[in-house]
């Protein structure tokens, strides 16, 4: 085992790794917050839009 501090991108890094095997989270929902974190792009605005497309998508998985 390693004394190594983790700075706190390295941990950001592993919990965005790891964010799709934790139980209890919808895995759409993690998947897509993993995404965005991995392209650079995980603000608010972003997260409620692709939200909203997952929900738009759920909705017609439903109906048809």
């Amino acid at each position: 085992m390693s004394n190594k501090v983790k700075s706190g991108q390295e941990i950001l890094d592993d919990f965005f790794a790891t964010i799709e095997s934790i139980e209890g989270v919808d895995p759409n929902i993690s998947k897509l917050i993993s995404d965005l974190y991995s392209e650079g792009t995980l603000t608010e605005a972003r997260i409620k839009n692709e939200l909203e497309q997952l929900r738009i998508q759920e909705r017609n998985k439903d109906e048809a």
